[in-house]
């Protein structure tokens, strides 16, 4: 896992210039690929696809982190993040 954290700020760079490229795509109505004009076309323009992809894949680990997604609720329906500070155990009065 913390191979994936040291890849993380590596995967947002990939991921952003991939959402470039696709936004460069879409206000040009698909005239325009970016990627395919640096690398032409063929195996190298596939590969480059797969590195964004894999990026992507490498950031969805902290994005279920950041949404809280697959976490188990706690049996007596209180987190410890939300419990607010009482007294403890025999200690009332």
């Amino acid at each position: 896992m913390e191979m994936l954290k040291r890849l993380e700020p590596l995967a947002l760079l990939i991921m952003f210039l991939g959402a470039l490229n696709w936004g460069i795509l879409g206000i040009t109505d698909g005239d325009t690929n970016v990627v395919s004009e640096i690398f032409g076309t063929g195996t190298l323009l596939n590969v480059v696809y797969v590195i964004v992809g894999v990026a992507g894949l490498v950031y969805v680990p902290r994005l279920m982190d950041m949404f809280h997604i697959g976490e188990v609720p706690h049996p007596r329906g209180v987190s410890e993040r939300t419990r607010t500070p009482g007294p403890a155990r025999g200690q009332y009065g």
